[in-house]
């Protein structure tokens, strides 16, 4: 299933699309999809219903696209968890993960217009594959128990200021909260629909020229492995977020430093997981 929400900034309503591209509508099921859906078992709800022929159709046409999760408690970011980005960048391969957090209020809708900050030169890209969390995860066993927690996938840009995050502070944080900088979807998938998180390719363009085409194979700690490893550390909850890292061809790394300007269209994809688009703008 392709969980999405549609409707205007703060008014999103729940939906749910199917493999033959029909849209039904999930308001008299949930108020939103959220963290107390996830954790209530609101996906199997969906899929009852759905096997029921239960839901009305929805005519998606001309609606918003919001970002497929209502207020994540928390956004959880790793770094340089593929060793080409890791090179790239100039950075050492991480013997253990590189862990940051994001302001949760940077989530917007995949196809939101982004904001490049004030007095900022240096906004980048990076496509990411984003896991949500679908039930408490706290000490995991070990990274088998990690895809029982997991209510699916999503795309993610983790839009980056280099001069924030690297320049005016020892931590990451300046550079990845700024206000817009998490476009979120266009879907939550089913790890049923999504297959193999670790067999799926991610590409990125700008302008229509090509920068980023990498497979989440590369990726130096796999998803299970991330999501046992965040649990040991803090109480993983249903609706959060976690960015699991970028391949190569950020802005930071290329010749040139190609940073984003006003106007710039960024285009997004992930196997299965469908495409996002956002054209940035001076804040």
């Amino acid at each position: 299933m392709r969980l999405l929400r549609l409707g205007n900034p703060g008014a999103e309503a729940p939906a749910v699309r199917t493999g033959d591209g029909r849209t039904f509508a999930l308001s008299g099921l949930t108020g939103d999809i959220d963290g107390a859906f996830l954790a209530s078992g609101g996906i199997e709800r969906v899929r009852r219903a759905l096997a029921e022929e239960a839901l009305p159709l929805l005519d998606p046409a001309g609606l918003r696209v919001g970002a497929p999760v209502a207020r994540p408690g928390k956004v959880v970011c790793v770094g340089l968890n593929y060793r080409d980005h890791a090179e790239e960048t100039g950075a050492a391969i991480p013997p253990r993960p590189v862990v940051f957090m994001k302001d949760p209020a940077t989530v917007v809708g995949p196809y939101d217009r982004v904001l490049i900050p004030r007095n900022s030169v240096k906004t980048d890209w990076e496509v990411e594959l984003a896991v949500v969390i679908g039930r408490e995860a706290r000490y995991l066993g070990s990274p088998a128990d990690a895809a029982g927690v997991i209510a699916g996938y999503a795309i993610s840009n983790d839009v980056s200021e280099r001069e924030f995050q690297l320049e005016f502070s020892a931590q990451w944080d300046l550079g990845k909260s700024c206000e817009t900088f998490n476009p979120l979807g266009p879907w939550l998938v089913t790890p049923d629909e999504a297959g193999d998180p670790q067999l799926l390719g991610l590409r990125l363009a700008v302008n229509g020229t090509a920068r980023q085409d990498g497979n989440t194979k590369n990726m130096i700690f796999d998803v299970t492995y991330l999501v046992w490893y965040l649990s040991q550390y803090m109480v993983l909850n249903p609706g959060d977020v976690i960015n699991t890292g970028t391949p190569a061809g950020v802005a930071l790394g290329l010749p040139g430093t190609p940073y984003l300007r006003d106007g710039d269209t960024v285009e997004l994809s992930i196997d299965a997981l469908g495409t996002q688009c956002q054209t940035f703008a001076n804040a």
